[in-house]
């Protein structure tokens, strides 16, 4: 886990028109809130901001708040995660970001990828292609336990075989929230595979029938 500080501005007011002129002045509007937090409406630099999360995926970055005033006084300092970030629809450019404040002594609900490793025996013989059905799992653990990714070896994968949330182990001090039911990759026939199944089973109905017919 990355532990970055980063300045924000308490905002006094808000609305439409006001996070438009933030933006204008090089500022992105954002919110600070949490379980024991009322919220908090705030203005960070956007090229800051935007530096870290392209050096660092926001899921691993926790942020230090150093909240200022008006004045440019310091009044608190607040331990946040990024919740969600708004884009923009047709640019993708960050329009507002949500900031969840953290405790280091609690545990903390995240959302941490899955990172894929090997190639299934399925799909090295050439009958079957990997579907990753969750590109991420929700994990409960201490802020700075965040684990970067979670690893999932495929490897012994072959044909119809999936892997579930109850089939990973989790690492000490980490539990894993999703239903262990879910499945988070599978390996699925391929469209030639499909194919070959059809014409062996066409040719099993011929000889069936060859044999009726011989009787």
């Amino acid at each position: 886990m990355n532990q970055v500080i980063l300045a924000a501005k308490v905002r006094n007011n808000a609305g439409k028109s006001v996070a438009r002129k933030l933006r204008k002045e090089g500022m992105l509007p954002g919110v600070l809130y949490g379980p024991k937090t009322k919220s908090i409406p705030l203005a960070i630099t956007a090229h800051e901001f935007k530096k870290i999360i392209t050096k660092i995926p926001r899921q691993q970055v926790l942020f230090t708040l150093e909240l200022k005033d008006e004045g440019d006084d310091l009044v608190a300092k607040r331990t946040a995660l990024v919740k969600d970030l708004q884009l923009h629809p047709v640019s993708d450019e960050i329009r507002h970001v949500d900031f969840y404040e953290v405790f280091m002594d609690e545990e903390v609900e995240t959302e941490v990828p899955v990172q894929v490793i090997g190639t299934p025996k399925g799909v090295e013989s050439g009958k079957g292609m990997l579907e990753v059905l969750r590109r991420s799992l929700t994990v409960l653990c201490l802020p700075l336990s965040i684990p970067k990714e979670i690893p999932i070896d495929v490897t012994d994968l072959d044909l119809g075989d999936a892997l579930h949330v109850a089939d990973l182990k989790a690492e000490e001090g980490i539990s894993f929230i999703d239903d262990p039911e879910t499945t988070i990759v599978t390996v699925i026939g391929t469209d030639t595979s499909k194919e070959e199944e059809g014409e062996e089973e066409a040719e099993e109905e011929e000889e069936a029938t060859s044999e009726e017919s011989a009787e």
